[in-house]
């Protein structure tokens, strides 16, 4: 039987997920009628999902607002913040940016803003700017609605007023700052990806390889950035002589930090919520269930912005996740026998049970899918984890940070060659439906062997029915 807490969490995340097909307002009846429910847990599941409902129509109606839409074709002065971090293309940068005032009124609203030229301005910056309100093109519409975004501001000149001074904006500008002392070029434009999650500094060809070869995941933040910088500040607290419950506070400090640092993406909400979850376990020694900290970290998300149901990121995030819960320790059973280390068979079946889950929403988004992408994480998740202790400990050891940049930069270099290769060679990408088909065919009967190998091994049975043995004695035939 599912225990409480894990069912009111599947309910508020239900309908939180529903109100972006469905907007919702929770009527008083409906109050009435649930008071009238005779279980208290059917009571409090219908109460929370109508509650998610409700909340998550509230939140859409929110992000749907727009001044500035009433301002299109429309040319003004205007004071905004940068977001993010820009993106450089070929004519001009791009960013996300909170439109604070517009011709003399205010606004607070977010917009994609460009810029001319190929000058950007930092994260956090507050700018001064003239220029004119654009509609989205098409293709990037509905992805800019679902973040709240409905306009594009095109500035003709700006400059830059002051910095924001935030403390994430700190975070962010040291980190990228302090990781990468002494590196330029594809080296630093690598490792800021893994540490910060950004690939602006790539290559549209490398990025494109990144892709094509499933290694496209490591320029996102995600739960083994999260353990290296929790485990790291925890064991250095403990080796410095401080408590475990000093090393622990130090490790949510150090969780809270980096996501931070990073920003609000999917994945790294997730991870830093489900760190701490599992650091708080750790503290008081109890063992908690990892699906209580995804439905978690799914609930906060959902709340803070519903659309992100429908949002790429979201759903690789969460279908790789649970496929780590559920396949690979199967595949991995399949694996056992096999001449290979355990941190290979280790890889191979965590790349393996990802690749099949996320496969149909890469194809249902992108319209391709990594074909290679097993033998690509296999070769490339050696250096990882060292890359990027090296990188946040040249941050943390500022004296020894430019010897530990050109390390860390090696794998940097390293990762880079593995998305070259592997996303070079002929057929790395599925695109056509007739070879989607194929791959899904042969990857589908694979499973489901892995799995029926699975269940076997968990009964305790052999791999495969045996035959009867030859040399058991047969009845004797009558005369």
């Amino acid at each position: 039987m599912i225990r409480a807490p894990y069912l009111f969490a599947v309910a508020l995340a239900v309908g939180l997920a529903v109100s972006a097909a469905v907007r919702f307002a929770l009527p008083v009846a409906v109050l009435v009628v649930l008071s009238a429910l005779v279980r208290p847990r059917a009571a409090a599941v219908c109460l929370l999902l109508l509650s998610g409902w409700w909340w998550g129509s509230a939140r859409l109606d929110a992000l749907d607002r727009s001044v500035l839409v009433a301002g299109v074709d429309t040319a003004g002065s205007a004071v905004v913040t940068v977001a993010e971090p820009p993106r450089r293309g070929r004519w001009d940068v791009h960013m996300r940016a909170v439109v604070h005032r517009w011709r003399g009124g205010r606004v607070d609203e977010p917009v994609l803003l460009q810029l001319p030229g190929t000058r950007a301005p930092p994260q956090g910056a507050r700018l001064s700017l003239l220029g004119i309100v654009r509609v989205p093109p098409d293709y990037e519409r509905a992805w800019l609605r679902h973040h709240g975004v409905h306009v594009v501001l095109r500035a003709s000149r700006w400059r830059v007023l002051r910095q924001r001074g935030g403390v994430a904006d700190r975070l962010h500008s040291w980190l990228a700052r302090a990781s990468t002392p002494g590196l330029t070029g594809e080296r630093r434009a690598v490792l800021e990806g893994v540490v910060l999650g950004e690939d602006g500094g790539l290559s549209e060809s490398l990025r494109q390889r990144f892709r094509a070869s499933g290694l496209y995941h490591l320029l996102a933040v995600s739960g083994g950035n999260v353990i290296v910088v929790a485990g790291g500040a925890a064991g250095l607290a403990l080796l410095l002589g401080i408590g475990r419950f000093g090393a622990e506070v130090i490790a949510l400090a150090a969780i809270a930090a980096y996501v931070l640092a990073v920003g609000p993406q999917p994945s790294v909400i997730r991870a830093g919520i489900a760190g701490a979850l599992l650091s708080l376990a750790w503290l008081t020694g109890r063992q908690r269930d990892r699906w209580y900290a995804l439905l978690v970290a799914a609930v906060v998300l959902l709340a803070w912005n519903p659309w992100n149901v429908l949002d790429p990121g979201f759903q690789l995030s969460f279908a790789a996740v649970v496929s780590i819960f559920v396949l690979a320790p199967r595949f991995k059973r399949v694996l056992e026998g096999y001449p290979m280390p355990e941190w290979v068979r280790s890889c191979v079946a965590i790349s393996a049970a990802c690749g099949l889950c996320t496969a149909p929403i890469s194809w249902l988004h992108f319209h391709a899918i990594p074909v290679l992408a097993v033998p690509a994480n296999a070769a490339a998740a050696p250096v990882m984890p060292p890359m990027l202790a090296l990188a946040l400990l040249a941050a943390i050891v500022p004296p020894a940070g430019p010897l530990l940049a050109r390390l860390s930069g090696l794998g940097a270099a390293y990762l880079a060659g593995c998305a070259r290769f592997f996303g070079g060679l002929p057929g790395a990408q599925a695109r056509s439906p007739a070879a989607v088909a194929a791959l899904a065919s042969v990857v589908l009967l694979a499973a489901a062997y892995a799995w029926r190998r699975g269940e076997r091994a968990e009964a305790g049975l052999p791999a495969a029915r045996q035959r009867p043995s030859e040399d058991r004695p047969r009845r004797a035939s009558s005369a």
